[in-house]
C-alpha cells in the first residue's frame, strides 16, 4: 500500500484543485492520501467523493498554523470532522491574519528594494486573499526575477528568519493541538524542526499531541532515526508525507510515499 499523508490543494497554498490532486494521486499509484491544507478543510469533501470513484482513499486532515518565538510550527490534524465549528471559526480568523501577514511581508520586500506587489502575489493565489501564503509570494518573486526558484526565494527572502519573514501569530503550538482535538482529530507535529523538538515536545504532549511527522522526502536518515526513537520512547504515533504543493517542484504525486507498516499506528487509531 502506497500512502502520502501530507498533500495541499489550491484551497490553501497548493497549485492544484482537489480534483487534479486526486487524479494525480491515482496516476502516481497512491492508495491512501490526506488532504492537509493550511487552516482549512474546504477541499476535503470534494476529494473524498472523487477518491471513491478512483480508488484513492482520502483521510480528512488539516495543517494548523502556529507560532513559537517567531518560528512557524505546524500541527497536522488527521481524521478531523471537516465541518467542526471549531475549524470553521479558525478558518475565518486565519483568512484575515493571512492577508494582513502577506501585506506586511510585501511591504518589507519593497522596503529592501524588491519590486513586488500584493496584487502580483494575489494573482499567484488565483485572486483569493483568503488562501494567500508564502509559496504564492515565492512564485511571484520568481516571476519578477528576484529568485531563480521557489527554494531560492525562501532561502534569500521569505524563509523563517529571512529579512521579509513575518510569523502568522495565530496561536501557540499547544492551542493548535487542542484545536485538532476539539475537531475530533489526531494531532501530529508536522516537519518538526530538529532544534526545537526537545524544547517544545513536552508541552505539546501535555496538550494532547498524538505524534510526529517522521517520514518526509527531505528528512535525512539520521533525523528519521532520531524521530522514530523519540516517538517510540514517548508513545507517539508516526506519520509521513510529501508535503506536496506543486508540480513545479519537480516531484510528482506518488514519487514519495510511506508504507502501511510505517504509519500503522496512526491508521489504526483512525479506524483504518
Amino acid at each position: 500500500m502506497r500512502i502520502d499523508l501530507h498533500i495541499h490543494t489550491d484551497a490553501s497554498d497548493g497549485q492544484w484543485s482537489a480534483a487534479e490532486v486526486i487524479h494525480g494521486a491515482a496516476r502516481g499509484g497512491l492508495d491512501v492520501i490526506a488532504i492537509a491544507d493550511h487552516d482549512t478543510t474546504r477541499s476535503v469533501e470534494e476529494a473524498r467523493e472523487l477518491g471513491r470513484d478512483l480508488d484513492v482513499q482520502v483521510i480528512p486532515a488539516i495543517e494548523v498554523s502556529s507560532t513559537s518565538e517567531s518560528r512557524e510550527i505546524h500541527v497536522l490534524g488527521y481524521f478531523v470532522d471537516p465541518d467542526a465549528p471549531s475549524l470553521r471559526d479558525h478558518e475565518s480568523r486565519a483568512c484575515r491574519l493571512r492577508e494582513d501577514r502577506m501585506r506586511e511581508m510585501v511591504a518589507r520586500l519593497v522596503a529592501s528594494g524588491v519590486d513586488v506587489t500584493f496584487e502580483q502575489v494575489l494573482e499567484q493565489a488565483g485572486g483569493a486573499s483568503s488562501t494567500v501564503g508564502r509559496p504564492h509570494l515565492a512564485r511571484a518573486l520568481v516571476d519578477q526575477g528576484y529568485a531563480s526558484s521557489i527554494p531560492d526565494a525562501f532561502n534569500a527572502h521569505i524563509g523563517d528568519h529571512r529579512p521579509a519573514f513575518v510569523p502568522t501569530g495565530m496561536m501557540s503550538p499547544e492551542e493548535a493541538v487542542e484545536l485538532v482535538l476539539a475537531a475530533g482529530g489526531i494531532p501530529m507535529w508536522a516537519h518538526p524542526p530538529g532544534d526545537l523538538v526537545d524544547q517544545l515536545l513536552p508541552g505539546m504532549i501535555r496538550a494532547g499531541l498524538g505524534g510526529m511527522e517522521v517520514y518526509r522526502p527531505t528528512t535525512r536518515r539520521n533525523d528519521i532515526l532520531r524521530l522514530e526513537g523519540i516517538c517510540r520512547t514517548s508513545g507517539l504515533l508516526m506519520s509521513g508525507g510529501s508535503d506536496w504543493h506543486t508540480p513545479l517542484s519537480g516531484q510528482a504525486l506518488g514519487d514519495f510515499f510511506v508504507t502501511a507498516d510505517e504509519v500503522e499506528g496512526l491508521l489504526a487509531a483512525g479506524g483504518l
